[in-house]
């Protein structure tokens, strides 16, 4: 422990992102990112960008992104936010929207990053136990909060929260704000930025690096009332006025207005995880129902340490989440067909060969 440190820093305990291996020749299932290259449009915006004008900033309100987000959702650019990826947004969120002294309630099977958040901030927390099929009961949240967060689907389990439930906690849950998380809505639910209108106190924070292949971009935003995005826009301007640059906003500018393009990548990765969920199940594993761009699974009989670790011999990552509950589950991100039939493949030789 350095003696320069604040004491802040000392207590901190970060967050741990998923593993990006060096090695090459790896099917690499682990980080959720989509097996699709973003769309060619995307690529022409950014080739249009590396010229001389790169020596200027960049738009600090990035209204060309803020009004093509709006477009794609039928909202007004007022009711939009945009920061350096969902990470920043949610940041934001934490420190203008979650400090009231009261504890705020999230999931206890959830994205890691949010008690991180509350150490960073000094927010109390207290955390809501999924059900035993790990689903959010929006009943457990019916108590006095500084705020109420999780992510629809759920990560790492995938599981999805349907939009009446979610309309129904927004009509009791009237005193504080209400975030959700939607990093993967796109790939098997209906986003609560419908429910923006009427409930002043939701905000809705999705991201590009999922659905429109943009995780090496760095682009989220938020929807929400003009109140709340105000409150973003302030703590955003009191820590960094750019935080899009030209090529950020310029390539998210392409994917929101390239639809067609958006609608094929994500289907195929729809496809392509309702395929490898039979095969799975067809293996013996427990596959949660997933929303999302990835699986979370189990095998009765097989330890999931000695699984992940089979896999790896044989070139192909995956997430082990070591943390009671989920103890004994993989997540699996949908890659292409091929890259998913290499894995079954693998699994299936793994559970035929002695321990």
């Amino acid at each position: 422990m350095n003696k320069f440190w604040s004491p802040a820093v000392r207590d901190l305990t970060s967050y741990t992102p998923g593993e990006q291996p060096k090695l090459s020749h790896l099917i690499k299932l682990n980080t959720n990112e989509n097996p699709y290259p973003p769309s060619p449009r995307v690529l022409e915006a950014l080739r249009g960008e590396t010229g001389e004008t790169l020596r200027l900033y960049p738009d600090p309100e990035a209204d060309r992104l803020k009004e093509a987000i709006g477009r794609f959702y039928g909202v007004e650019k007022k009711r939009v936010f945009v920061g350096n990826g969902s990470d920043e947004v949610l940041a934001h969120t934490f420190q203008a929207l979650l400090q009231h002294g009261s504890p705020i309630l999230f999931p206890d099977i959830t994205y890691s990053f949010y008690p991180v958040y509350c150490g960073l901030y000094g927010i109390e927390h207290a955390c809501v136990p999924l059900t035993e099929s790990f689903e959010i009961r929006i009943d457990d949240y019916r108590c006095p909060n500084g705020g109420i967060i999780f992510p629809n689907p759920n990560a790492p389990t995938g599981c999805l929260l349907p939009i009446a439930e979610i309309e129904a906690l927004l009509e009791y849950n009237t005193e504080s704000v209400v975030v959700i998380d939607e990093a993967y809505i796109d790939f098997g639910g209906e986003s609560a930025v419908a429910l923006v209108e009427r409930f002043p106190n939701l905000l809705v924070i999705q991201t590009l690096s999922k659905s429109r292949s943009l995780a090496g971009l760095r682009v989220g935003f938020a929807i929400g009332d003009g109140g709340l995005i105000e409150a973003l826009e302030r703590v955003k301007g009191s820590f960094n006025s750019y935080p899009l640059d030209r090529l950020a906003i310029a390539g998210a500018v392409a994917a929101f207005e390239d639809r067609d393009y958006f609608e094929s990548t994500r289907q195929a990765v729809v496809r392509s995880r309702n395929r490898l969920v039979r095969e799975l199940s067809g293996l013996g594993f427990e596959v949660l129902p997933s929303a999302a761009n990835f699986v979370f699974v189990r095998h009765p009989f097989r330890d999931v340490a000695e699984l992940t670790a089979a896999l790896r011999e044989r070139h192909i990552v995956v997430r082990h989440f070591r943390q009671p509950r989920i103890e004994q589950f993989m997540r699996i991100t949908i890659g292409t067909d091929a890259q998913c039939r290499a894995l079954a493949d693998a699994l299936g030789s793994i559970l035929r060969s002695p321990r």
